[in-house]
This record gives C-alpha cells, structure tokens and sequence, in this order.
C-alpha cells in the first residue's frame, strides 16, 4: 500500500492565529466556520424562538427552573425597600433635618408602593411584587419593558403614576416598516415611513433610533404574536422619554452583550441544548425505570407461532363467568380468562402451562449505574455557563464548610451585579419619577428640584436594601466581622448592611432606646423587690 502524499500547498504566509484558533486547514478546525453578523441579525432575528423555548424550559425543565427562581429569590427576594439618602452635605440640610425629610419621602413612597391598586396599572401586585415580575420576565424573554402611564388620583391616593410591566413579545417593529419579506425571512427590522412620528428613523424589533443610534421610541403592539383573537393588530410608539418633562415614559431592563445592541438575549439561551438534553435523558431514564418496575414475563413456546395470537392480558371479567362469580351460581373465575392463549399474573394463583411453553422474567436494571455522575457534571456545566455554582443550582450543600461557602460567594458576586444593573434600570428610575410628582403636588418640600440638576440628584439620592448573603456559621461570620471592624478595614455601616441589610446609626438609636428600657425596669423590678422601711414583722420582733 503506497502512501498518499499531500500534495495541498502550504500556506508560508501563516502566522499568529492563522495556524491557531483561526486555522481553516487543521482538521479539528476545517468544518468550524462560522458566520456573525451585526447584533440585529444574530440576535433580534432569533429572540422569538430563543424566548419560546427559555419558556418552555422553565417550566418542563427542573435545572432551568431552578436556575431562575434562585436568581429572583436572591436578588430580589421579599422586594428591594427603599432608603432615601440625600446629600445633606450638597443640600445645607443639618443631620436632623436630612432625616425628617428622608422618613417623609420614605413614608409617601411607602404609600404608593404598598398598595396594588395605587402602584400596579393592572391592580394585581403590589410594588415588590412587580419586582419579582420584572426580574423573571427579564431572565426569561431576555428584556422587559414598564410603561409608566397615569390614571386619576383618588381620595386614598393622591399619585397618579401607575406600573404596566409589558413582555419582550409585544415590543415589535410595525409590519408595514417591514416589508412584506419580513414574515418569511424573520427580519424584524424596519424604517418609519413618511407621515409618521420620526420618519425617517430605524426600527430595530420594535426599537426606534435616530440617526445618532440613540433610541428614541418604542412600539408597542396591543396582542401577543400568535394570540388567538379577532382584535386587530395595531401598534403604539411611545417615546422614551416626556418632551417637556424629560422624565421616562417606559423602561426597558436588559443585559447587553455587544455593542449596537437594541433587545437582550434570554438568561438560558447558551444552555437552552444542554438543558434540552438533560430534560430527555433524565426522562428516558424515568421512563425506563417506570417501565422496569412492573414485574414482565415472556412466554416462551415451541408451537408455531401462526396458532398463537397476541391477545392483551384479560381484567378478570368474563362474560358469563364474571356474573356467575358475583351471583354464586357457577365457580369464582374472576381471574382467569376463558381464552387458552390468554395468561394473567395474580397473588397466590398457578396456572399450569401448554407442552413447549416455559416462562422468562424480565431483570430490572434501571436506572443505570452513571446517571448520577453525568447528571451532575452536566449541571455543573450548565451552572458555570448561568453564575450559579452546583451547590446553589441544585441546593446541594454536601461539601466541606470552605468549598459551600466559597459556592455561595461566588454566586452572591453575580446575585449583586445583576441587582445592580435591576436597580438603575427599574427601581431607582421610578423612585425618580414618583419624586418629581410628589414635589409637584406639595406633599414634599425640596426647594431647587425642577430647576437646578445637581440639586435634584441630591434629593434623589437612595440605597435599596434587598436579601443579605446567607451564612453557613453565623458565629464565624461574626467573629470576622468584628475582626474587620476592630482593624478599620470595614465600617460598622457596611457590615450592618452584608449581614442584616439594616442601617447601623438606627440600630444604634434602637439600641439605646432598648438598654434605657431594660435598665428601667430592671432597676424597677430590683425596687419591688426589696422590702419596704421598717423591715417586716418578724425581723422587727427579734
């Protein structure tokens, strides 16, 4: 056999990462060439069908569903509270006075937010409750839009702003921008027409930007895509921001991951395959072991096989036999079957089997022995690729003290960052706007709001308290936590804020309210305890 040589001529002119990760003549690498194209196109045009099947998953899938409520109940939980902290410095407000307008603009929005009928455009949750909505709806779809609109105020509620939390579906581009190409080749982008509001202007699924790429306007369509309905469908722009105001009309909180990127991508579109694919193995296997579990028998015969028909197994009920079983009047058959090819299976019974035949048990051997393993190293893969480490994914917490805790550091790190980025884009722009209207009607006093800008960001200064890091040994947290502050590398505020998420000059406050109260009635119960002058009786006879 003669060896065949490579007569394919060699690029000499290979360098740097042409004969490395960008080679097209390796052999691992030939077939890997793939094609990206601008952010519109690689992610706008497959955000229905990534936001499909990220739905389905969370609620078929147990890893996938996991993977998004521990998120919610982490970085969200009960509901981000409000503390207001303004600029007291900034102001020229004394301490005193900081705090009473602080507990006044906490008492108003409280009364705002703690009630579904004054904070819910909808009336079915509460402020925290939108919260939870909005961030699950933002992991799931990829973003989630708030129309901020205005209803009439009432006499138990002054404001007049109301949350609509719309989903990513509904925020589309027009089909007349399209074209009529767009429905086939699932492009969802467009221009505004002539006679329009920013004509002219580009539409990216559903996002209107100007020619700087700065996003102006959003369309909203008033029925889901596919939505079985005979309203027809139209669309409405809001733009993103009042004219004359200059405060929000919508929000959109997403996460971008390239520049020039308009819709955000769903929290499980990287492990929508694995996930899949764990959802079908792990039910195969259940499905196996469902199987295995019934007690199976094959009757094997030498007869010819033409004579023996497949008959299912009988229930018992044979005509004229069954009847005769209950009136009594004939032999108790309720177990046998009339027909000879017909066999049942039953407590204590025996049945003597036709010349030829004999019987072979199945031997259950479900489920098989790496299930476990490879279940969880493809969570742990799955987790690695969500921020969320196997122990917390799975809330197996089987490890040593070190490797657990190291485990939810890790995850709380991506648990304060994605809080983070929730806060600017949903909290912290609302409590803006609710401000600006309870300044306009009076209920609030801040002198330079509307008219100087860095005034109005010392007013607006807020901090907003969520779930605090769990702890695996309270006692060893502690002890660090003095061992911190005895050094001066962190304060007694921040450390008041990690463990308890409360603010340290009122635990203070609390504190010495709490000491002067028990100091009182333990001198108190000290007092009656003494006898009164003169001693008693008997004491004195003596």
């Amino acid at each position: 056999m003669s060896k065949r040589k490579n007569t394919r001529p060699r690029n000499t002119q290979a360098k740097g990462y042409s004969e490395a990760g960008a080679s097209i003549t390796r052999r691992a690498l030939r077939g890997f060439v793939p094609a990206s194209g601008a952010p519109n196109e690689d992610i706008n045009r497959n955000n229905a069908t990534l936001r499909q099947r990220a739905r389905m998953l969370y609620m078929a899938s147990p890893v996938a569903t996991s993977a998004i409520n521990t998120n919610r109940t982490k970085v969200i939980g009960t509901g981000l509270t409000l503390r207001s902290t303004v600029d007291a410095e900034a102001l020229g407000l004394p301490p005193d006075a900081a705090k009473k307008w602080q507990h006044t603009a906490e008492m108003e929005f409280r009364l705002w937010a703690g009630k579904k009928q004054n904070c819910d455009a909808l009336g079915l949750n509460t402020f925290e409750s939108l919260q939870q909505l909005a961030l699950k709806s933002w992991l799931l779809s990829g973003d989630v839009f708030v129309l901020i609109k205005r209803y009439p105020a009432t006499a138990q509620n002054p404001y007049r702003m109301r949350l609509h939390v719309i989903e990513a579906d509904r925020i589309s581009t027009p089909s007349k921008f399209c074209g009529s190409y767009a429905a086939t080749t699932g492009i969802t982008e467009g221009k505004v027409p002539d006679g329009y509001s920013g004509a002219g202007h580009k539409v990216y699924d559903g996002v209107e930007v100007d020619d700087n790429g700065r996003v102006v306007a959003y369309y909203i369509c008033n029925v889901y895509p596919g939505q079985i309905t005979a309203e027809p469908k139209t669309w409405a722009r809001v733009t993103a921001f009042g004219d004359r105001t200059g405060l929000p009309n919508i929000l959109h909180i997403m996460d971008s991951e390239r520049p020039d990127q308009y819709r955000g991508v769903p929290y499980l579109a990287q492990v929508i395959e694995p996930l899949l694919q764990l959802r079908r193995y792990t039910e195969s296997e259940l499905m196996a072991a469902l199987v295995q579990s019934f007690f199976t028998a094959w009757v094997e015969t030498e007869t010819d096989p033409a004579d023996t028909p497949f008959n299912e197994v009988g229930g018992g009920d044979i005509d004229g036999m069954a009847a005769d079983a209950v009136s009594g009047s004939g032999p108790a058959y309720s177990n046998l079957s009339a027909d000879e090819n017909e066999y049942e299976m039953g407590p204590g019974t025996v049945t003597h089997l036709a010349p030829g035949e004999k019987v072979q048990f199945g031997n259950p051997n479900i489920p098989t022995a790496g299930f476990e393993t490879f279940v969880k190293t493809l969570c742990r893969l799955i987790g690695s690729a969500l921020e969320l480490p196997y122990d917390v994914l799975v809330k197996e917490f089987n490890s040593s003290y070190s490797a657990s805790r190291g485990a939810l550091l890790e995850a709380w790190e991506a648990f304060k960052m994605r809080r983070s980025w929730f806060v600017a884009d949903f909290c912290q722009p609302i409590y803006e706007t609710f401000l600006a209207e309870a300044v306009a009607l009076g209920r609030i006093n801040a002198p330079g709001f509307f008219t100087d800008p860095l005034v109005r960001e010392a007013w607006c200064g807020a901090r907003w308290i969520g779930p605090v890091q769990g702890q695996l040994d309270p006692k060893k947290e502690a002890e660090a936590a003095l061992l911190l502050t005895g050094c001066g590398i962190k304060t007694h505020e921040q450390i008041t804020r990690e463990l308890g998420g409360g603010d340290w000059e009122e635990n203070v406050a609390q504190l010495q309210l709490e000491n002067e109260l028990l100091q009182k009635a333990g001198s108190t119960a000290h007092q009656q305890s003494v006898a009164p002058d003169g001693g008693n009786d008997e004491e004195d006879e003596s």
